[in-house]
């Protein structure tokens, strides 16, 4: 188990063996054996890797451990082989420290994820996908307002978020999968909140269509026009831009962006999903954000980027319970006892996401 700890620890960072060994003080070679549970570290050796590492001491002795299962990882070609493992042994670090938390609860206060019921079971047409948004979001009470923050809805469903700060996270395009039965959803920490939502969307999309639709639906499309619907439904698009227009002023999509929190480029492919654009309408547009250099990045003051909230709420909920110590809720946070009596007394910037 140490050994498992250590390599995924490791492989976190980024750093290679010789380079760790050097921190630690030790021979590369001796690291392999502390891989290979051939030996185990003394204390002051211990003390050295956890603080190259960037992990407490009480990481390598954690007790819980997860299997990821049903995973499904969508990213770029151009991500290579080294930084995906530092984004996976994140997400089951992070996913470490929420089992861990559960496990501690008497009755832990988060809903298992209950699959919604939809009266069509087989989707045959894009606009089903549609009727299935708009039903979720009925399901859920939320009418037809923009989510606030979808993070937050998501885990109080019983969906667990992790946000990566992994180096080259933001070549990363989303991950899904599940623990314990449990469903996963993985977003990048360094993209611009309007491309985590989407991306949040889109794999709640998966998590809703998957075997529902007929073989001549394309699931990412689906996941897509999912996505677009569920963000912002047709009701409130239609009483935005109207019913049916000639042209979209750049102004209004950024608007509706930042009401939203939907891309401007997202918003053009939902106008001309709901027939309220024509197809010619959208390729002027696509065209103009492309002469502009907008699809890459668009215009204006980006949309807020998300963030989880609710594990270290549940830290300091358990701690006020007498559930946990202040040693372990500062284990769980990733932080240093020091670091968390500053915290807890508000001296310090709020802990809104463990590391």
């Amino acid at each position: 188990m140490f050994g498992e700890r250590l390599f995924r620890a490791r492989a976190a960072s980024g750093l290679s063996m010789k380079e760790l060994a050097l921190l630690a003080g030790v021979s590369a070679n001796m690291i392999k054996k502390y891989e290979h549970n051939e030996s185990m570290p003394g204390s002051a050796v211990l003390l050295k890797m956890s603080r190259a590492l960037g992990v407490r001491n009480e990481y390598f002795f954690r007790p819980t451990t997860v299997e990821l299962k049903e995973v499904e990882y969508r990213k770029r070609s151009n991500l290579s082989k080294k930084a995906l493992t530092r984004i996976h042994a994140d997400i089951i670090n992070q996913v470490e420290r929420w089992m861990e938390l559960a496990a501690l609860w008497p009755c832990f206060p988060v809903p298992a994820f209950s699959a919604p019921l939809f009266s069509t079971q087989r989707l045959t047409h894009y606009d089903d996908v549609e009727k299935v948004a708009e039903c979720l979001r009925q399901q859920w009470c939320l009418g037809s307002q923009p989510i606030a923050s979808l993070i937050d809805l998501l885990e109080r469903q019983g969906i667990l978020v992790i946000v990566t700060q992994a180096d080259h996270a933001e070549k990363f395009d989303g991950c899904q999968a599940k623990v314990n039965g449990m469903p996963v959803i993985v977003i990048s920490g360094k993209w611009p909140g309007d491309r985590q939502r989407f991306t949040l969307a889109h794999e709640l999309g998966h998590l809703v269509l998957h075997h529902r639709l007929a073989d001549n639906l394309d699931e990412e499309k689906a996941c897509h026009r999912f996505a677009g619907a569920f963000l912002l439904p047709a009701s409130t698009m239609r009483q935005r831009l109207g019913a049916r227009r000639h042209a979209l002023e750049v102004r209004e999509l950024y608007l509706l962006k930042q009401e939203a929190g939907l891309s401007m480029m997202a918003c053009i492919y939902r106008a001309a999903d709901l027939g309220i654009i024509s197809d010619q309408t959208r390729q002027k547009l696509f065209m103009l954000f492309s002469a502009s250099h907008w699809r890459t990045l668009e215009p204006g003051e980006a949309y807020p980027a998300e963030s989880t909230t609710l594990f270290s709420q549940l830290v300091f909920r358990g701690l006020g319970e007498g559930i946990l110590s202040e040693s372990k809720a500062a284990e769980l946070l990733g932080i240093s006892l020091s670091q968390f009596h500053r915290t807890r007394k508000l001296e310090s910037p709020d802990v809104d996401s463990y590391q």
